[in-house]
């Protein structure tokens, strides 16, 4: 396939006007000056058309400018745009239904509304301080939780994001993510991986750093994202809330990523038979408007009116949008993630069959990573082959980000077909193959 000659002289006029006033802070890997999308296409300003296997990093699940969701939006605005949240109105209680109904949890759930999932991340911090009394939590490494104080204090994948801003929240200890193939600590005779990890904790960071009866919670991806897609063994959960309910610990999943039907279910903490306490959405929940949610227990969100409170959270529009997708997610797309997902993820095995650089292909629905090493026996990572994947696959048309060291993601829209995942394989497994040559 011919490359496109990127960036085209629109984009490369914007982008110089944007050098001008905007941060420089933000992590820009390829240029893309987006005109316009439908469903899982993208065009850019010069009309160049791309199919987008990155959605939005995992954030327009119903594909690009949805009729549904456009349409909610636009009945929405012409009521009113905004309300703050001293008041009331519909669609914020419907949202709190419809959370409620599809919580990971039996017991009836309370949500509070964000504008991001850093956000929803921080008020689970202040509200598991709230409900136990206690100050201190365990994070990951390879975590990535958002970047506003609190939230980036648990963010440990990669330096960048703490550069400059020390000093962090205090009370925060990082256990190993229990990642299968880059494991770190040594398993007894018979052990599930994600229970090494757990016992590490427990005798490690329980044992001779935190107290546990001063430890308010344990936060956790249920699936890593910025990390490397990492998904942990199968005895990762169950040990991790036996271990919570011992010590009177609440166990908080950062859904952001992960959740909202991009594994096939409405939660990716479904997959392991677990219920946590408190769950972080955002990202694919409201199609790219604005939105996150603390999810809770009730008898944990047990805080009294004015301890939290913010202006944006439960905007109308945002609301609007978020209940279309929810109703798409549910009777459309959700099923869709686990079948397309599911031959996604034997597509990539097929083209890794062919192409050493490839080390693992791993993935529930279409939340899929590819990791890429220098060779498979030592698994160095790859992060310069890596790079250079994703822009010989954006010349050729296809939008990817990586993630991790090394690691190419898959999370197109959950709308996407079998006939564009066909063609998003053919430019990546091209895309590879010039990559390998190049870095030999």
């Amino acid at each position: 396939m011919e490359p496109l000659k990127l960036p085209g002289p629109k984009a490369r006029a914007l982008i110089k006007r944007d050098s001008a006033v905007i941060s420089p802070s933000y992590p820009r890997g390829i240029p893309l000056v987006m005109d316009h999308g439908k469903g899982s296409d993208v065009w850019d300003v010069d009309g160049n058309r791309f199919l987008d296997f990155a959605a939005g990093i995992a954030v327009n699940s119903t594909g690009h400018a949805n009729p549904k969701v456009v349409k909610a939006i636009q009945e929405q605005a012409e009521k009113f745009i905004h309300i703050s949240s001293d008041f009331y109105h519909e669609q914020w209680v419907t949202l709190g239904e419809k959370l409620n109904e599809i919580a990971p949890f039996e017991e009836a759930a309370i949500s509070f509304m964000n504008n991001s999932g850093t956000e929803a991340v921080e008020t689970a911090i202040k509200l598991a301080r709230y409900h136990t009394g206690r100050s201190n939590f365990i994070g990951f490494t390879g975590a990535f939780h958002g970047r506003t104080m609190g939230a980036v204090t648990f963010t440990a994948s990669k330096p960048t994001y703490h550069r400059g801003f020390y000093p962090l929240m205090n009370g925060v200890v990082h256990a190993p993510f229990p990642n299968p193939y880059r494991p770190m600590l040594d398993r007894q005779p018979g052990e599930d991986y994600g229970e090494t990890v757990v016992r590490y904790i427990e005798e490690e960071i329980l044992g001779h750093i935190l107290p546990p009866d001063e430890v308010a919670g344990i936060l956790v991806e249920t699936i890593q994202g910025e990390g490397g897609y990492v998904i942990p063994p199968p005895g990762f959960f169950p040990a991790l809330r036996e271990l919570c309910d011992e010590h009177e610990i609440l166990l908080i999943v950062d859904e952001v990523q992960c959740g909202m039907g991009r594994t096939g279910k409405w939660w990716a903490i479904e997959h392991f038979d677990v219920e946590p306490d408190v769950v972080t959405t955002a990202k694919g929940i409201a199609s790219g408007m604005p939105l996150g949610a603390c999810i809770a227990r009730k008898s944990v969100m047990d805080w009294p009116r004015g301890s939290h409170g913010n202006t944006f959270g439960g905007n109308p529009i945002a609301c609007a949008a978020a209940l279309a997708t929810l109703d798409l997610i549910e009777n459309e797309y959700m099923e869709n993630a686990a079948v397309i997902g599911q031959y996604a993820n034997d597509a990539l095995h097929e083209i890794m069959a062919h192409h050493p650089s490839i080390g693992d292909v791993r993935g529930i629905g279409l939340m899929i990573g590819v990791e890429f090493v220098k060779d498979r026996k030592s698994k160095v990572p790859a992060d310069e082959l890596t790079n250079r994947v994703v822009d010989l696959a954006f010349e050729r048309g296809l939008i990817l980000l990586s993630c991790g060291k090394s690691v190419i993601r898959i999370a197109p829209p959950l709308c996407i077909t079998k006939d564009e995942i066909d063609e998003g394989m053919k430019i990546h497994d091209e895309a590879i193959g010039l990559a390998e040559k190049e870095t030999k």
